[in-house]
């Protein structure tokens, strides 16, 4: 169902340009995210031929791969928050438990230590998602912006809906700067100095494995949620 959500969707008509006074509709132009909405930033890469340039430029079909292949992740991340509740974020699935806890001045802080623990403990929704929004913030801010706040400074935002709204700002973020990227730029290496697991590797390597931890992610989420699920359904059901 969600394979034939992000792949089998049909891809919008492109829109006419003009060049040299003639209608031209490039090949390929449209696509559609998970959610039907067409792709910018394809849209970006061809509005100067729209403009009137005389060749038009060359996607690169290794950002094509990752915007796609991000897509299907996120469509499966927007599966498993549909209706998420702060309860279910806080619920711990075992009592040796990293979750997320209010300090003394409001902030929702997450359980950390270093090394970690053997064994690691497991962790609840709310944990799994300030810890994906912390690895994505850092990210996006050493790759595209001028630098990323400390880890401590990077907080659970305090609910689920307001949780899913700053991961849906990162993943946006994250999709529009990959969109611009050209195949010089994917094999860039000064971008991601500045990451602590970014050295020796070049951004395509990195644009690769933000998939990679999504998909990680989402998974860990997932499977907690229907933990959840099942352990609320079997309090509440009757004996016998």
């Amino acid at each position: 169902m969600l394979r034939g959500a992000v792949l089998g969707r049909p891809a919008r008509p492109a829109r006419a340009g003009v060049v040299s006074g003639r209608e031209c509709s490039p090949p390929g132009l449209a696509v559609a995210d998970a959610a039907g909405r067409r792709s910018w930033s394809r849209d970006i890469r061809w509005s100067g031929w729209a403009a009137g340039w005389h060749t038009p430029p060359v996607p690169s079909p290794r950002v094509d791969l990752l915007l796609r292949q991000l897509d299907i992740a996120w469509a499966l991340f927007s599966h498993h928050v549909r209706d998420l509740d702060d309860a279910t974020c806080l619920w711990e699935p075992d009592p040796h438990c990293w979750t997320v806890r209010p300090d003394e001045r409001g902030r929702w802080l997450p359980d950390w230590q270093v090394p970690e623990p053997d064994p690691v403990p497991a962790q609840t929704i709310g944990w799994i998602t300030w810890h994906l929004g912390y690895w994505w913030t850092t990210t996006l801010e050493h790759c595209f912006g001028a630098g990323a706040p400390e880890r401590t400074d990077i907080t659970w935002p305090g609910g689920a809906v307001e949780t899913v709204a700053w991961l849906d700002d990162l993943h946006q973020r994250w999709r529009a700067e990959l969109g611009r990227l050209t195949e010089e730029d994917l094999e860039a290496t000064d971008r991601v100095e500045g990451l602590p697991w970014g050295r020796g590797l070049r951004l395509v390597d990195i644009a690769g494995w933000v998939t990679v931890e999504l998909t990680k992610n989402v998974a860990e989420v997932g499977a907690v949620r229907h933990l959840c699920a099942l352990r609320s359904a079997r309090s509440t059901s009757p004996p016998g």
